[in-house]
């Protein structure tokens, strides 16, 4: 701002704060910010200013990108605020850059409380609705996607929207063969429990939701991590963490126990069981016990995890007790808890080919996990997603498959070292990937230990979630000419970020800022290219299940563009271009006469038919016809999955203790179709009996998986046309041991 305007921004700046509070008030207490944060958030600018990939100035262009990018976090649907809160904001919109740098974060505050203020409305609006009756004879409709909807004009207009937002909830409840009363009732308790979470907002929650507009409004993947937000990252990269071994969840006011890790201390004490509520929480021996009934399911997190080998005490309410019902006392002793289900894993495909069975070992990777601290001290046996890879290569190398695929579909990354070392078990020595700073320097990283873990065919299978360090192994794979790539193009995310400890800077240890996931290099392949918004496109391509408009890179409006450098030197280990033909023929093939690919094509294009109309109608004689047609495909599925021979499919065997099983046959065990449409039961989150949700679940997983099916017959088929052709064999994969039978 220039300096002769700034007493009257001042003056400005206070008012508007004023006629803000005076709204969030009628709310409760109003959220405030605490000064903690007013530092952390100017020390993240000067960061985010300086050190950047593409370093942007806190001026009064940076202030209205945020204003914009903050109210859109807020508010995506502008199903709640009106273009009369709009227009009192924008005396905002050139000045939270000032609020940052004066470190006074009153006015973003403000603003989020009246948005918490207008969801108060809303709710005790539709609640009011709930006392009448709605005409589902008419032609009205709801639209379903309103991003680029104007804000309604007014209240009036905003509780229009919420008439038709409430009908439809109605209507979906009432298709599904709800009776008046349950529905009422299911509703009402809906609105109230989003009344109800309004009232547990922190001013953590502000911070970070108006920080992380300010960080993306540079460019998508910097993010700013409160405290608490930085310890559930950091979990997650190492894949472990001091605790109990239980899965938390809220329902209603109870903390649910709604998984038990197996050889946990919560699973070794035989006394906890999934459905049991955990009422309060008490520290060592003889600490005192905390109510947590009603509490945010974070905040109990918090308090059940804690340093290894120390106890908690746990007061239960067990599942099937009713509310009165007796509470037992459980000690338990915290250690340390590994992540498997987010860790790799392998099964072995047997595949017929012609009166031979064709065995391909699939290793399905999650995310590129790494214990960095663990690495940090020198641990020998740090957790990391290369090492429990290469592990798992070895023990299929002793089954003797005859290819493995890598499945990445939605991998949204991790690691980039990581992606580096897994390439370098499937190459011998050579760059992997180039990356330019700001300044423009480019630095290759490269696999420098000799040798491979495998030697064989290789496939990688990707989806439109597959992204950054995922991208990375893809393309170098590609480029080396490694292995086939499989699938649909994936999301495009060719940039690096660094996590930025800014509790590093903080005058003492108690107090805590936070961390910066801060984007600082591009990433490109070593062939020149770069994945950044076009993705790494397969050399096989199966059916396109996503929607490049709505997810990846390129839906991102502030995305960082395409460029090219110059190659890096690396030598090929073959070329497979002669096999993409032929292999894109047979699946090709395949797929047409696959009754679940024709179903699940189905499906996508009702997707997209639905999301370019934007038109939900209202009248249920329309609507009812609508989910009759889709249960009608539902059931016509099951009946196909229920008579499905898999002997003529494939055989999937999976690891259990030193022993290669085939648990249940694919076809007893699948009830869906992974990706196909789910009939609409009206409910939302939470409002499922936990049994519903944990069948719900096991059905997901238990799901057929087409996409995978067909990326095991497309590497059977290459490993046949390689074993029949030496010439061909020779010619695009000369590192290949002499094909035999």
């Amino acid at each position: 701002m220039k300096k002769q305007l700034l007493v009257i921004g001042l003056s400005l700046t206070l008012a508007v704060q004023g006629a803000y509070a005076r709204q969030a008030d009628k709310l409760g207490e109003q959220l405030k910010p605490v000064p903690t944060q007013a530092s952390a958030a100017l020390l993240a600018s000067r960061w985010l200013a300086k050190y950047h990939y593409k370093p942007v100035a806190l001026d009064d262009a940076m202030s209205e990108k945020i204003f914009d990018r903050y109210l859109k976090s807020l508010d995506p649907e502008k199903m709640y605020l009106t273009q009369q809160d709009i227009d009192q904001f924008a005396v905002s919109r050139t000045k939270l850059d000032d609020a940052i740098n004066n470190e006074n974060l009153q006015m973003p505050f403000a603003i989020y409380g009246v948005y918490l203020q207008r969801i108060n409305e809303r709710m005790s609006f539709a609640r009011e609705l709930l006392k009448g009756k709605f005409d589902f004879s008419s032609d009205e409709g709801l639209q379903l996607d309103r991003e680029k909807a104007a804000w309604a004009k007014n209240d009036e207009e905003a509780r229009d929207l919420w008439r038709r937002r409430v009908k439809n909830d109605w209507l979906r409840l009432k298709l599904a063969g709800k009776e008046e009363k349950a529905i009422r009732e299911t509703l009402d308790k809906r609105y109230e429990g989003t009344q109800t979470r309004l009232k547990k907002v922190t001013s953590e929650d502000v911070f970070q939701t108006f920080m992380n507009a300010y960080a993306m409004s540079i460019e998508p993947h910097t993010n700013y991590f409160d405290p608490r937000t930085a310890e559930d990252f950091d979990i997650r990269m190492r894949l472990s963490l001091e605790g109990i071994g239980a899965v938390l969840q809220t329902r209603e006011d109870y903390t649910v126990i709604r998984e038990i890790v197996p050889g946990s201390p919560a699973g070794l004490s035989g006394k906890l069981k999934v459905g049991d509520r955990i009422t309060a929480v008490a520290q060592g021996e003889n600490g005192n016990f905390q109510d947590i009934l009603g509490w945010r399911i974070d905040e109990v997190v918090q308090l059940v995890r804690g340093p290894k080998d120390s106890t908690v005490r746990l007061d239960v309410l067990p599942a099937d007790a009713g509310p009165d019902g007796k509470h037992v006392v459980v000690n338990l002793v915290r250690k340390k808890i590994n992540m498997e289900e987010q860790a790799a894993k392998k099964a072995i495909f047997e595949v017929k080919d012609n009166g031979t069975r064709r065995r391909i070992g699939v290793i399905t990777l999650p995310t590129f996990y790494q214990d960095f601290e663990a690495w940090r001290r020198g641990d020998k046996d740090y957790r990391s997603a290369t090492r429990d890879v290469a592990k798992l290569l070895g023990e299929l190398k002793k089954d003797k498959v005859d290819s493995v695929l890598i499945d990445l579909r939605d991998n949204g990354g991790g690691s980039l070292p990581e992606a580096v070392e897994l390439t370098g078990l499937f190459i011998d020595k050579g760059p992997v990937v180039q990356q330019r700073s700001s300044d423009g320097r480019i630095r290759v990283e490269s696999d420098t230990n000799p040798g491979l873990a495998w030697d064989g065919p290789l496939g990688v299978l990707i989806n439109r979630g597959s992204a950054s360090a995922s991208e990375i192994f893809a393309a170098a794979i590609q480029d080396y000419g490694r292995g086939l790539i499989i699938g649909e193009p994936s999301f495009g995310k060719g940039t690096v970020q660094t996590i930025v400890n800014l509790d590093r800077f903080a005058p003492s240890d108690k107090i805590k800022y936070g961390e910066l996931k801060l984007t600082v290099a591009q990433f490109f392949r070593i062939n020149g290219g770069t994945t950044q918004l076009k993705g790494v496109s397969p050399d096989i391509k199966l059916p396109q299940l996503s929607d490049p408009e709505l997810f990846g890179e390129a839906a991102y409006d502030n995305a960082l563009p395409y460029t090219m450098v110059k190659p890096a030197f690396y030598t090929p280990a073959g070329d497979l271009k002669e096999l993409f033909g032929p292999l894109q023929h047979r699946s090709e093939a395949r797929v047409a006469k696959d009754k679940d690919f024709k179903a699940l094509a189905e499906d996508i294009n009702e997707v997209k038919r639905i999301r370019k109309e934007n038109w939900l109608s209202l009248n249920e004689s329309i609507r009812r016809k609508e989910r009759d047609q889709q249960e009608a495909r539902a059931k016509a599925r099951e009946a196909r999955l229920a008579s499905h021979n898999p002997a003529l499919d494939e055989v999937v065997l999976v690891q259990e203790g030193n022993k290669l099983v085939q648990p249940e046959k694919p076809g007893d065990k699948a009830k869906a179709v992974r990706g196909a449409m789910r009939t609409d039961d009206g409910l939302v989150g939470g409002e499922r009996s936990l049994q519903a949700e944990l069948a719900a679940e096991k059905a997901a997983k238990n799901a057929k998986d087409p996409i995978l099916g067909e990326a095991v017959h497309v590497l059977a088929d290459e490993v046949s046309i390689l074993r029949t052709d030496s010439r061909l064999a020779s010619r695009v994969m000369p590192y290949l041991p002499k094909p035999g039978n």
